[in-house]
């Protein structure tokens, strides 16, 4: 399946498709695209769109609060069973949603990987592939913090 998103991610959009391709649909294929763009190349590529203005997949508001795309994808995908997801996912929150930035002590941390990313790698594609290991790092760890 095509995954098509909003151009030069840094936080959600790096986390989406770390979790898309861990949990969801290993075979995913992600397009980066003009924010203006993505709902039309995901109607013509037959894909879905996410973290984007209109998306299938995007913020979206429950409990009284704002979710992020990935705690969106979370959900509708049942994946909340998983403790240290659910615990990753209080990260990518903090980093992404700024009225909650001091929500998690990590999503500061997360959010300066994030901009920093995009000040290091010009190539949306490698940067995801880039953070992939920092995402895998981060999962790790949740693993072990849950456990404690």
């Amino acid at each position: 399946m095509k995954w098509v998103t909003r151009e030069r991610p840094k936080t959600d959009r790096i986390a989406c498709p770390w979790l898309i391709r861990r949990f969801i649909d290993t075979e995913a294929e992600f397009l980066f695209v003009a924010a203006d763009q993505v709902l039309a190349v995901a109607e013509r590529e037959g894909g879905h769109s996410f973290d984007a203005p209109g998306a299938h997949f995007t913020h979206s508001h429950h409990d009284g609060g704002e979710w992020c795309t990935f705690e969106t994808l979370m959900d509708h995908f049942k994946l909340g069973d998983d403790a240290a997801l659910v615990r990753l996912a209080r990260i990518v929150h903090a980093a992404d949603v700024s009225a909650d930035l001091t929500a998690d002590p990590a999503g500061v941390g997360l959010l300066a990987i994030g901009v920093g990313g995009l000040a290091v790698e010009s190539d949306d594609y490698r940067l995801l592939e880039r953070a992939a290991f920092v995402y895998d790092a981060l999962y790790a760890w949740c693993q072990l913090d849950v456990n404690r």
